[in-house]
């Protein structure tokens, strides 16, 4: 996973790989051609530029021929950027390859967060993807001027709509939501969805019948496989498909109705000789995922639409747009950004939405809580973001057991019938076990299941908490 480097070390400069966050550039490069670097770093999530070092890596600094006054670079950002970007510079101290003493220069570039930066005189916009610094078409411009709120997609006017547009049934819910029972109008022109008679195009996508007529690409779409990949001609495997491309409140719904309807329980052969069954996937794991991909998507960009492709082995959840600017892969557990927060904001309201930044990792806690593998967050193509879940029933069982080892160690776990055993991983897994639950686990009565969780508490394997042996509340944890 790529991350920001922090020293300006010479020999870790040279030495780095080109990435997201890091370029390197020989001395003779023009000071305008260093502006397109400085430009996609701050409209990105910034980055380090380190000037006399060729692009293997060889450190030559500025007494290299032909090498550009260290000045030009110094004032790069103030010469050819426009607005100006925060960066900062410093000379650092090195020995060349040939064994010169002289230096190279570095600027840091900070992200720019509410503004679009161009390079001056030809206006070009450019983005740092991966370990390039991408010139940005006008969609695209509009779409990070979009993210970086210098305009807001969601409040502009859709001319050709009126409140005859909007969904009855949506629009009665949200104002039982808010608790409120003004008029329509009055409701949606205070809250910014009508603008002199109009729906914005936050309306649009929440209230109105059908988004599809003015924003054709707000639709999510749910498709079933068959196998663990999508055949194509004869060879099309496709079990179900339904698209969803009413305002979003009943896109959610109706997408997490098939979804529900498509997915499958495992059933394994215990130690205690009886099936269990796991779900297929964690209920919030998925459905946060939808909700996040309906909610954060890009709306600006057209062509593309909401894709979940439910395969054998896994299920991926597809938002058109790339992460907000100062939202990246690394960050994204714990950095709380709305792309689209009136969207965001009526949601909430209506239920479907936390507005605080747990769900990502609480998808992973999730996706940890049943033993599968964490989920898999990726920009394909630099132009969306996908969320994989994986399902492997065998990974998962194998990965259960083997927390199970070393939590409790082997050979103590090889001394516990099945009974125990489904004990300990409702104690693991759950982090507590109750006689009550320990009997709807192994189908058994409270006799045998008090037996059992004593005998462990004996062993010291689980540890007692309770008050009495009569407390209606006392259960059991793993002993520390």
């Amino acid at each position: 996973m790529q991350q920001p480097i922090g020293q300006n070390d010479p020999v870790a400069l040279a030495g780095a790989k080109e990435s997201q966050y890091f370029d390197r550039k020989s001395a003779r490069i023009k000071p305008n051609d260093v502006a397109r670097h400085i430009v996609a770093f701050a409209n990105a999530a910034g980055g380090k530029l380190a000037i006399g070092i060729e692009d293997n890596g060889e450190i030559t600094g500025f007494g290299v021929d032909r090498a550009q006054n260290v000045e030009d670079f110094e004032q790069a950002a103030l010469t050819f950027c426009s607005p100006v970007p925060n960066v900062r510079k410093e000379r650092v101290p090195v020995v060349t390859a040939s064994g010169r003493d002289d230096f190279i220069l570095v600027l840091d570039v900070e992200a720019s967060t509410d503004r679009v930066i161009s390079r001056r005189g030809d206006r070009k916009v450019f983005l740092r993807q991966q370990d390039r610094s991408v010139e940005l078409d006008r969609e695209q411009v509009t779409a990070l001027e979009y993210d970086k709120n210098q305009r807001r997609f969601e409040d502009e006017v859709v001319d050709r709509s009126s409140i005859d547009d909007v969904d009855p049934e949506v629009m009665a819910r949200y104002k039982a939501d808010i608790g409120t029972d003004l008029p329509d109008e009055q409701v949606l022109r205070s809250r910014g969805f009508l603008v002199d008679g109009h729906l914005t195009n936050a309306g649009v996508l929440i209230f109105a019948e059908n988004p599809t007529r003015f924003i054709p690409c707000a639709r999510v779409r749910v498709i079933r496989f068959d196998g663990d990949k999508m055949g194509t001609g004869r060879r099309l495997n496709i079990v179900k498909e339904r698209t969803f491309d009413g305002p979003l409140p009943k896109a959610i719904e109706g997408a997490k109705a098939m979804i529900s309807e498509q997915l499958r329980e495992f059933q394994y052969l215990g130690d205690d000789g009886r099936f269990k069954v796991i779900p297929e996937y964690p209920e919030f794991a998925w459905f946060e995922g939808l909700v996040n991909a309906v909610t954060h998507r890009n709306y600006a960009l057209g062509g593309d639409h909401i894709r979940v492709m439910m395969y054998d082995d896994r299920m991926e959840i597809l938002s058109p747009g790339r992460l907000p600017s100062i939202v990246t892969l690394e960050n994204m557990r714990r950095t709380r950004y709305s792309r689209n927060p009136v969207i965001a904001r009526a949601l909430v309201d209506m239920g479907w939405v936390r507005e605080l930044n747990e769900g990502v990792q609480r998808i992973y806690d999730e996706m940890a809580s049943f033993f599968l593998n964490e989920p898999i967050f990726e920009e394909p193509n630099d132009a969306s973001v996908q969320l994989t879940l994986e399902n492997s029933i065998t990974s998962r069982v194998l990965r259960q057991f083997d927390t199970l080892e070393a939590a409790v160690g082997q050979d103590v776990m090889d001394g516990l019938n099945g009974y125990e055993i489904a004990a300990v991983q409702l104690a693991m897994g759950k982090g507590r076990v109750t006689t009550k639950e320990l009997g709807e686990r192994i189908e058994k009565g409270s006799s045998l299941c008090a037996r059992t969780l004593k005998g462990l508490a004996s062993m010291g394997i689980l540890e007692w908490h309770g008050s009495s042996t009569h407390d209606p509340s006392q259960y059991y944890t793993l002993a520390k």
